[in-house]
């Protein structure tokens, strides 16, 4: 049975991110993701991690200005010195929280601009040796076009082209099944023919971002698909709890039938 990861962004928003640790350990995960750990010390993050005996999976390297729009810095102009900063800061937090990954966020650019790829494939080398030296993988997601307009990755197979292009051994795609069926649908054979370079997959209902079981999608047919696949990783429960957060997870329970 796959294991579940809670996405502190995203679920348990009935508190203050700090006390959304306690409410997803008694809700009975063992491990989160979130975006961006940044707004808070690393040390007091670790200290709810610690005390209510979680891992976390994943989290982003710094955004840039994400009040103004701005979604990462590696094919942005201008911005390599800001770029291989928040680098650093990510690598710092992930001493401290002993997470495995991080994400790279690409940034909106022209995805056709041969400067903006340049400068992404640039920012992606640098990141994934930087992350490798600290025995982290380093991880990009293509974003859908309908919630991230003109965001520069916006699709798997350019995701998987710039993999297997950089060639590092760290560099690992994370497959998001709510962008991916947005995208290009043919979930099942996206699955079969890109987890040899995934290194985390997310999870959320199409085409409203709640809960598994609740869009045009049979998610458990999915999460089976990934056992008989052999994922053994989290899966990230990447989405938007239709009310609250508890109570929608009674989906779990089909899973815990099967």
């Amino acid at each position: 049975m796959p294991r579940f990861a809670a996405n502190l962004t995203m679920m348990f928003n009935e508190y203050a991110f700090l006390d959304r640790f306690e409410a997803a350990a008694k809700a009975g995960f063992e491990a989160v993701e979130f975006l961006f750990p940044y707004e808070f010390p690393a040390e007091a993050i670790g200290e709810r991690l610690s005390a209510h005996a979680l891992s976390v999976v994943l989290f982003n390297l710094p955004p840039g200005d994400w009040s103004k729009g701005e979604r990462g810095l590696a094919a942005l102009d201008g911005r390599q010195a800001e770029f291989r900063a928040s680098v650093e800061t990510a690598l710092a937090y992930a001493k401290v929280l002993g997470v495995p990954r991080l994400h790279m966020m690409a940034g909106i650019a022209d995805r056709s601009d041969v400067m903006a790829a340049a400068r992404y494939r640039d920012a992606l080398a640098h990141a994934a040796d930087a992350a490798g030296e600290n025995g982290l993988d380093l991880l990009i997601e293509p974003l859908n076009r309908r919630d991230m307009p003109g965001y520069f990755l916006n699709d798997f197979n350019q995701a998987a082209d710039v993999i297997a292009e950089l060639d590092r051994p760290n560099l690992k795609l994370q497959f998001d099944i709510y962008h991916r069926q947005i995208l290009h649908g043919d979930m099942l054979k996206g699955l079969e023919s890109l987890l040899s370079i995934t290194g985390h997959i997310q999870t959320a209902s199409v085409p409203g971002r709640n809960e598994p079981g609740t869009g045009e999608l049979d998610d458990f047919r999915i999460f089976a698909a990934l056992d008989e696949l052999g994922y053994a990783g989290h899966i990230g429960c990447e989405y938007r709890p239709l009310a609250d957060t508890v109570a929608g997870l009674s989906w779990r329970n089909r899973l815990n039938r099967s």
